[in-house]
């Protein structure tokens, strides 16, 4: 009994210190995708669901318009009848009505005057106007958001660039203290400080891959493409020459030119509300084909008409639908001049951003350049043993704080140009 329970425990000793199975190898990451703002708008505009959305909001205004023309024009339809009666009617010896009829005609039906189809013809018109306007403004909103997560990218990378250097640095700075203390010159507190430095600043490097790596993921998804991608350059941000000329474009901005369809659509719906009262006079053909023929039947012949409809009294429903468009004008108003001074708002305060992300990026760059030189002598110090670490590892600090602070104040810059030119429509390749 023994021998077999030894055996067992042996063999479960073995499969506790067995190293574990080597996990299978998943799929192969998705190759890295570099693009230039221009491509990266580009791909956009081609794959993002919401431009191919507007897209097809085009093609359904253009449908509809082939539905509204569609009353306006003649109409050819065909019939047939075939009837089983339980017998024969007859009157005495002569068959009035034969106990199985067979009739057939074609009608043909041409609105001449239709006013109020021609109108909703016109309405459906505008239409495809409107979707055309909102589907250019969905481009530009698609195009602004690309831009931003462009930019968020390249900003996300330098700043994990900075953390790099600093993390770099710091370990540098840490083996000098071990080495000074391995060899009797320095102490264990400037050990410990330069260590700790560089822990902090390996969990600050981590933690700004980690934001890159959603960065990218972020714009992968705006660009429709299916693997992060990455930044391929800087790309120029350039601002509109001056305040004036920036405004003349918040004017013809797509949200704006929107609203502007909006409000010539919904007028022209108003001013046709006449057709709601005017006549409808239509022309019929229809030939015909019965047998068996009957006296007032023949087996073959046509007939025409003219039906002239004129609506007399409807419960007041066009009354109501008058109002509702009237309604809907003013709406439509209102809606273009709310749009048209938020375009302007939106330049003037992109233009001050503008001027105000320069002059913090003057001071910004100044700032860092002069924590770079502290931190140089900061060193210097150091390795020739005229003051402690402490002040090496607070000059790191600064430095990298200095650093990181004009990382964000370049991307504020890049990112008030980049506002300043979605707020006056002026974005390069939002067009497309």
């Amino acid at each position: 009994m023994r021998e077999p329970r030894r055996l067992a425990l042996a063999l479960l000793g073995l499969a506790l210190v067995a190293p574990p199975a080597a996990a299978e190898p998943g799929p192969p990451a998705p190759a890295m995708v570099r693009l230039s703002l221009d491509d990266a708008i580009g791909r956009a505009l081609a794959q993002n669901p919401t431009a191919r959305i507007a897209a097809a909001e085009i093609e359904r205004a253009e449908a509809l318009v082939r539905q509204a023309r569609a009353a306006s024009l003649p109409t050819l339809t065909a019939n047939g009848v075939y009837t089983r009666l339980d017998g024969d009617r007859v009157l005495g010896d002569r068959v009035l009505t034969p106990a199985d009829t067979l009739s057939a005609n074609a009608a043909l039906a041409v609105p001449l005057v239709a006013p109020r189809a021609w109108a909703r013809w016109s309405q459906a018109g505008d239409g495809v106007q409107v979707a055309r306007a909102s589907s250019a403004e969905a481009r530009r909103q698609l195009a602004g958001a690309v831009a931003r997560a462009y930019l968020t990218v390249l900003a996300t990378r330098r700043a994990l660039e900075v953390t790099e250097r600093a993390r770099d640095t710091a370990e540098a700075h840490f083996q000098f203290a071990r080495t000074r203390r391995e060899g009797g010159v320095g102490n264990r507190i400037d050990v410990v400080r330069a260590e700790q430095e560089w822990l902090t600043d390996r969990a600050q490097t981590d933690s700004a891959a980690n934001g890159l790596a959603r960065a990218r993921e972020a714009l992968a998804v705006l660009v429709g493409i299916d693997g992060p991608v990455d930044v391929a350059d800087e790309p120029p941000v350039p601002a509109p020459s001056g305040l004036a000329a920036a405004l003349d474009g918040a004017t013809a901005r797509a949200d704006v030119d929107a609203a502007r369809a909006r409000v010539t659509a919904t007028d022209r719906a108003v001013r046709q509300s006449y057709a709601d009262y005017a006549p409808l006079l239509t022309g019929l053909f229809q030939p015909f084909y019965q047998h068996p023929s009957t006296p007032t039947v023949p087996t073959t012949g046509w007939q025409a008409q003219l039906v002239l409809s004129l609506p007399l009294y409807d419960g007041g429903l066009r009354y109501a639908q008058g109002d509702e468009r009237e309604l809907l004008l003013t709406e439509a108003r209102a809606a273009y001049d709310g749009a048209l001074r938020q375009a302007k708002s939106d330049v003037r305060a992109a233009f001050e951003s503008v001027v105000r992300a320069d002059a913090a990026l003057g001071s910004s760059r100044d700032a860092r350049a002069r924590a770079d030189e502290a931190l140089k002598l900061a060193e210097e110090a150091y390795r020739a043993g005229a003051t402690t670490n402490l002040e090496v590892v607070d000059a790191e600090r600064r430095a990298r704080d200095a650093a990181a602070a004009a990382v964000a104040t370049e991307d504020a810059a890049r990112q008030a140009r980049l506002d300043l030119l979605i707020a006056s429509g002026r974005l390069p390749g939002s067009s497309r």
